[in-house]
Order: C-alpha cells, then sequence, then structure tokens
C-alpha cells in the first residue's frame, strides 16, 4: 500500500517535471523558430528588393508587366546594413515568365551549383509557394517587372547551432530529470514514512489488544459457565455471558486481521473452482432461512496460487455479507469466471446503494455503513478489511460496485 503511495508521489512529481520542461522547451523554441522565420524573410525580401537583371536582360523584359504576388508596395523593415544580413550568404535565380534562366547568382558555387538552385527554383515555382525552406535554404518568390525572381539563403550554420543547441538542451535536461527523480523518491519516502510507522504501530496495536484480550475473555467465560452450573438460569449472568461471546467474536476478528496482515500465508496451488463451490454450498441454507435464494455460476478448473484458508475466508465474508444485506425474498448471486488472465469472483444481491462517500471507507477497518448496529450482530466492521488484506497479500484487487438497485462486490485474483 505504501509504495504504491511513494511510486504515485513520485509519478506526480516527475509528471509535473516533465510537463514543465517540455511546455519551457517548446515555447522557447515555437518562438525562435518563428522568429527567426520571420527574419529570414525579411531579409530575402529585402534581397530582393536591392536585386536587378543586367540591362542586357532588362531590355529584353516586356515593360509594365504586373506584378503577381501582391507585393508591389512593399516596404521591408530589415535593416540591409545590419551584420547578419552583410554575413548572410544569398543566391538568387531569375526566370523569366516564359521558364527561361535568366540568371544565376551562385557567390559559393562549391556549396550548390547552379544546376540544384535551378532544379529547386522550378521546383518552388511548380508548386506555388512564395516562401518556406528546402534543403536548408530559407527561400522567397517575388515577381520583378517582366520576370520571376527567387531568392536563397543559406541557413546551415544557423540549423546546425539549432541543433546542437537542442542535443545539449535534451541531455542536460534528461540528466537534471534523471537527478530529480531520486530527489522524488526521497521527498516520497520522508513524506510516506510518518503514515507508514502510524499504520504499522496501529496493526501492532490491534495484535497486541487481541492477544492480550484472549485469555481474560476465555477466563470469564469458563467461569460463567461454572457458575451457571451453580446457580441455574439467572438474567445477569446471561448478559455476561452474552457480551462475553460478542467480546470472543470482535478478539476472534482481530486476530484474524493482525495475522493476514503481519504473517506471509503458504502458497499452493488451488483449484478455485471447487473451493468456491464447496464454501457456497453451507450458505444455501443460511440465505434459505433469511427467504433468500443463492444462485450460483461457477466456471470449472480455474486454477489460483494461494492459501486456501484465507480464499475460503474471502468467499464467506463476501456471502455473510451479501445475505445480511439483502433485502427479504429476494436473490444473491455468485459467480466465478476466468477473464483476461484473472479469476472473478462476483456477489450480487438486491440492496441499498452504497453511496460514494461510503464506498471509499467501506474496506477499511471498523467502518461500517448502518452506524445505528453497533455490533449487536456480532460484525464490527472488520470483515471487508479482512478481505481487502488477503486479496492484498494474494496480488489481487477487490471493488464495490451499485447499479439500479443492486450491490457486487468484485474480486479479482491472478490465475496460474
Amino acid at each position: 500500500m505504501f509504495k504504491k503511495s511513494r511510486r504515485k508521489i513520485v509519478a506526480a512529481i516527475m509528471s509535473i517535471l516533465v510537463l514543465l520542461w517540455v511546455g519551457t522547451l517548446g515555447v522557447i523554441y515555437a518562438s525562435s523558430y518563428f522568429e527567426m522565420t520571420k527574419q529570414n524573410e525579411q531579409m530575402l525580401q529585402a534581397h530582393a528588393e536591392m536585386y536587378s537583371l543586367p540591362n542586357s536582360f532588362g531590355e529584353m523584359m516586356p515593360p509594365n508587366r504586373p506584378r503577381q504576388d501582391g507585393n508591389r508596395d512593399f516596404n521591408h523593415k530589415f535593416n540591409s546594413e545590419s551584420p547578419r544580413f552583410q554575413l548572410s550568404t544569398f543566391y538568387s535565380v531569375a526566370v523569366s515568365y516564359d521558364g527561361e534562366i535568366l540568371e544565376v547568382k551562385n557567390g559559393m558555387s562549391t556549396v550548390h551549383t547552379d544546376e540544384e538552385l535551378v532544379s529547386l527554383t522550378e521546383s518552388i515555382i511548380k508548386s506555388g509557394r512564395n516562401n518556406g525552406t528546402e534543403n536548408n535554404l530559407a527561400f522567397y518568390k517575388t515577381d520583378k517587372d517582366g520576370y520571376t525572381l527567387v531568392t536563397f539563403m543559406d541557413n546551415t550554420v544557423i540549423n546546425e547551432s539549432a541543433m546542437t543547441l537542442f542535443r545539449y538542451t535534451l541531455i542536460f535536461g534528461v540528466v537534471a530529470l534523471v537527478l530529480f527523480f531520486f530527489l522524488s523518491m526521497y521527498l516520497a519516502k520522508r513524506i510516506v514514512n510518518p503514515l507508514e510507522e502510524s499504520y504499522q504501530k496501529q496493526k501492532q496495536f490491534i495484535s497486541d489488544a487481541g492477544h492480550e484480550l484472549k485469555t481474560p475473555v476465555s477466563v470469564v467465560s469458563a467461569n460463567a459457565e461454572l457458575l451457571s452450573r451453580e446457580i441455574g438460569d439467572n438474567q445477569w449472568l446471561q448478559n455476561i455471558q452474552y457480551e462475553n461471546e460478542r467480546m470472543g467474536m470482535l478478539v476472534g476478528q482481530l486476530l484474524d486481521l493482525a495475522r493476514t496482515e503481519n504473517v506471509a500465508p503458504q502458497m499452493e496451488h488451488i483449484d478455485f473452482s471447487r473451493l468456491v463451490s464447496g464454501e457456497a454450498l453451507p450458505f444455501e441454507s443460511v440465505a434459505f432461512e433469511k427467504g433468500l435464494t443463492l444462485n450460483t455460476n461457477i466456471t470449472n478448473n480455474i486454477g489460483v496460487i494461494g492459501n486456501s484458508t484465507q480464499l475460503k475466508q474471502i468467499v464467506s465474508i463476501l456471502l455473510d455479507n451479501a445475505i445480511r444485506h439483502s433485502k427479504e425474498q429476494g436473490e444473491v448471486w455468485l459467480t466465478l469466471s476466468k477473464e483476461h488472465g484473472f479469476a472473478k469472483l462476483s456477489v450480487i444481491n438486491k440492496g441499498d446503494e452504497i453511496s460514494e462517500e461510503q464506498r471509499a471507507n467501506i474496506f477499511e477497518r471498523f467502518y461500517r455503513v448502518d452506524t445505528a448496529r453497533n455490533g449487536e450482530d456480532k460484525h464490527y466492521g472488520l470483515g471487508l478489511a479482512i478481505a481487502k488484506a488477503i486479496i492484498t497479500t494474494h496480488k489481487g484487487n477487490i471493488a464495490v460496485h451499485c447499479f439500479d438497485g443492486f450491490v457486487e462486490f468484485r474480486v479479482q485474483i491472478p490465475t496460474i
């Protein structure tokens, strides 16, 4: 139980840290990407505005051709005298409206050949895109008077720097998360330890109290029996015997709970189907005496690894609970099936709906849904706590569900 609590605390802390880390990185890199893209476009627009064909080509262009991209009145906001603009590497390809290559400006032909730039330009014109990135080249397409111009800017260095920064950020982030993981484990242990110590003291108290009370209860029972033989029937003596019997039942349940929680049971291969069938048989007469019908549907040959005594106790607790809380002239259903590697034991009765708050506490010690009964029926709210302890020992789970006036207790235990 406490290991699970520690894991939940560690998972919560790490989830928050991972979300913060991923969110922060996402915001930083997204904003950086959009800012860089915006600046690239402004630089390319500035370069395109400054570009002009040599006169020999300009004379060949038809006059007064309209600009098709709507940027006739474009006024770039980037300072062409800035160091970044001056240090950037630009390429440009001018293409006539008929598809003829008019000029290729390639200052560093060793990086990108003229043929590569021309091929990339034709692909961009065919795609209809005005800007974007291709092969580490940011591009911008514009219509000059009489021809189409595609300008490129090499972002190889910037992209590699960004990837290096991202890689180191990722590495140091993972290292930081590992360190925070161990720190969260330490904090989870410090948080849970006081609760675990308190729980252990409570279990020890229940065990010690049960053993200490067992002897005086036995002595009172023996003396009351001897006294009844001497004086015969007596109202006061009957009250002593009745209350002592109740006390004996409570002590027995306390010892059962302490034994279940503190002593590792001997496990063996068990035919769970046969065990459930045998344990359910005596309850048919118990149900009949209360005007109820016990219906069973048990799948054969379901095997589990467990302790037969404790598993019988599970069936007994659930059937006793269902019969006691069923409405008169009703039915109780017990089913056992195998689903997804688990033996599923279900006990259903028709009864009052259990609220969400009560369902959350129903497996706690001494918790009773009907608080007005105060143990007069020799039940003290320990049965379901014992059942949960047994199921936990068998690496299973137990839950309660309410639907359409029915109450179901469902147990799942791993099968062989």
